[in-house]
């Protein structure tokens, strides 16, 4: 009697399919959260500072989630602060996929003193402590949306340049590289038509990965004080303003650390899970 096999990659953790429907509804209140209330994230209100959460109270009150020092409702507050904080980690995130897949795909195809200069950079970049080096940057010039993406953004490429170099020259000793050759197509066609999309698989999971990593450094910055600045909001913004109200106003602190905490976790739950379904390496490890 032969064994049966499971099929390779296996069926979706309820961990993984918990994670992308709390992503799914985090995405969805970031962009429609601002009409569950009826107020502007910059509206104040004197009168109602500090108010405790009306959804736990069990108050006629219209702050479901309570008020902060300036009477602004912490639901409409939230729901921006986590579409900011989701655009900054998606396009932050994108920026070090670009740049650094890009020069890991130089790197791996032309080699000599293209590779040796950007691996020195690399290697330059990975021994650099990136937080105390956006605190410096962003504190020493204009603070800025546009200076906090781009610092955020060019934090983490180096990952991608070492991994993007690795599937590179392991892609080039493949057959259809040297067909390519063979036939005569240019350098720019084969690693952009050919290479890069035969190790796209590598860099979507590296995204996955690096994507809580760029939301917890955008959350310590706005929590520092050095991250987006008012009239703008963020998750991290709202907890820096909540860190001296512990006691009598923890709704400031618990709700949005426990987004970012949720976000953060099921991303990288995500990630794993891409990672086992789509790493080469572990997908021949199956198989086997």
């Amino acid at each position: 009697m032969s064994e049966r096999r499971a099929p390779a990659g296996g069926s979706m953790p309820w961990s993984v399919r918990l994670s992308m429907g709390f992503v799914a509804l985090f995405v969805l209140f970031a962009l429609f959260g601002q009409w569950l209330s009826p107020f502007d994230f910059r509206e104040t209100s004197l009168l109602n500072r500090l108010e405790p959460p009306a959804l736990f109270t069990g108050e006629d009150s219209p702050y479901l989630l309570g008020t902060d020092a300036r009477g602004r409702d912490l639901l409409v507050r939230l729901a921006v602060g986590a579409q900011i904080s989701l655009i900054v980690a998606v396009v932050g995130t994108l920026i070090s996929a670009v740049f650094g897949s890009l020069l890991g795909l130089i790197a791996g195809a032309r080699r000599g003193f293209a590779e040796t200069a950007i691996m020195t950079a690399v290697d330059v970049q990975a021994s650099l402590p990136i937080i105390i080096v956006a605190l410096f940057v962003l504190a020493m010039f204009n603070n800025s949306f546009i200076l906090l993406l781009i610092m955020i953004g060019f934090t983490d490429w180096e990952g991608y340049a070492r991994l993007v170099r690795a599937a590179t020259l392991s892609a080039k000793e493949q057959g259809y590289v040297t067909a390519q050759r063979v036939l005569g197509s240019s350098a720019a066609r084969i690693y952009l038509r050919h290479v890069l999309p035969n190790i796209f698989n590598i860099i979507l999971v590296k995204f996955t990965v690096s994507l809580p990593l760029t939301i917890l450094l955008e959350t310590a910055l706005s929590f520092l004080g050095l991250g987006v600045q008012p009239p703008m909001t963020s998750l991290g913004q709202i907890m820096s303003e909540g860190r001296d109200r512990l006691l009598n106003a923890w709704w400031l602190t618990l709700f949005p650390g426990a987004m970012i905490f949720l976000l953060a976790l099921s991303v990288s739950l995500i990630g794993d899970w891409l990672r086992d379904r789509l790493d080469p390496t572990l997908i021949e490890g199956r198989r086997a």
